[in-house]
């Protein structure tokens, strides 16, 4: 769920276009995603030709940004119980979608900044953050990502959809910039093959880095996963309100937001001994999972209504949560 400050001054703004001009928006930047022209908020000024895009766009991607990378900080929150970071740089941020989650997962941020190249984006992006008492001083800067650009240090770096977006041979260099001087460093993409590829990638180079990787894997090591026959992603699903269904053609109150990401820090941690890796398949008095372990790789167990506590547990354990063991 957003915010309630947030889902208040996004339909304020929504409600400043009818609804046509708003469909008509999204229906282009829907074909712009399924050919690949868009894929996410910090290049939408190639794209975005008005106002009405611009707020089209926050309606149809903001929602769903805001779960994705509420979910993976929480998973990473999780994992790291000290962790109280003061400052935050969300880089390639479009209209902030990440800096209200980090501000709902961390209340200790103080600092607040947001890289972002597109103004007509940075000005939507600060009149929403103007409802959040906490973010309402948060510091836009107009700039495009590239490897060395400067930037202030913070103890979160965040880059939710927008990594896969630059030139393949910068991404190496962008990541070890997000690196600099941050105590986590969390990234985020879409939930399809090509997404995951690149978060893979960043992951091997905060890896290499020394970071330590505390979510979603449950190791260092190399990615068991074969590139080609299956990708790490995970399922968020996020309610729709009735004027968001309008903008989005859609009939249904809910969407499932896929992404994968990968959240790194300078500190070890703590890890579980698994990841579930989809949908637990459960039948009567039976569990079947498919977990990424610390030592064994890819495992599919079962979790018998035998094994007591362990399968009251397999019960209730969802796609993307932490496993105790690998049962057999």
């Amino acid at each position: 769920m957003l915010p309630d400050a947030l889902r208040t001054a996004l339909d304020q703004t929504l409600a400043r276009f009818s609804p046509q001009e708003l469909s008509d928006s999204a229906a282009k930047l829907t074909e712009r995603y399924r050919t690949g022209a868009a894929t996410g908020l910090s290049t939408g000024g190639n794209h975005l030709r008005s106002r009405a895009d611009i707020a089209a766009y926050a309606a149809y991607r903001m929602p769903a940004t805001y779960a994705a990378a509420a979910t993976a900080m929480r998973q990473a929150a999780t994992l790291t119980p000290g962790f109280e970071p003061r400052s935050h740089l969300d880089a390639g941020g479009g209209t902030g979608a990440a800096i209200w989650a980090a501000g709902q997962i961390w209340p200790s941020l103080e600092k607040v900044t947001v890289i972002e190249h597109d103004p007509d984006i940075i000005d939507l992006g600060r009149r929403l953050a103007r409802g959040s008492a906490a973010l309402r001083d948060t510091t836009w800067r107009r700039a495009s990502i590239t490897p060395g650009l400067d930037r202030p240090s913070a103890d979160l770096v965040t880059m939710s959809y927008a990594l896969g977006e630059l030139p393949e041979n910068e991404r190496p260099d962008v990541v070890r910039w997000l690196a600099e001087d941050a105590a986590m460093v969390i990234i985020i993409e879409p939930g399809t093959p090509a997404g995951w590829a690149t978060v893979s990638a960043a992951r091997d180079v905060l890896a290499a880095r020394g970071l330590t990787i505390v979510a979603p894997c449950p190791h260092d090591g190399r990615c068991p996963i074969e590139p080609g026959r299956d990708w790490c992603h995970f399922s968020v699903r996020l309610p729709r309100t009735a004027l968001h269904r309008r903008v989005k053609a859609g009939t249904l109150s809910f969407e499932d937001e896929k992404f994968s990401y990968v959240a790194a820090t300078t500190t070890a941690w703590p890890r579980p001994a698994a990841r579930v890796l989809r949908h637990p398949q459960k039948r009567k008095g039976l569990v079947s999972l498919r977990l990424c372990t610390e030592g064994d790789g890819i495992r599919d167990v079962l979790v018998s209504k035998r094994q007591g506590d362990l399968y009251r547990r397999a019960r209730e354990v969802d796609w993307g949560d932490d496993w105790p063991g690998t049962a057999s």
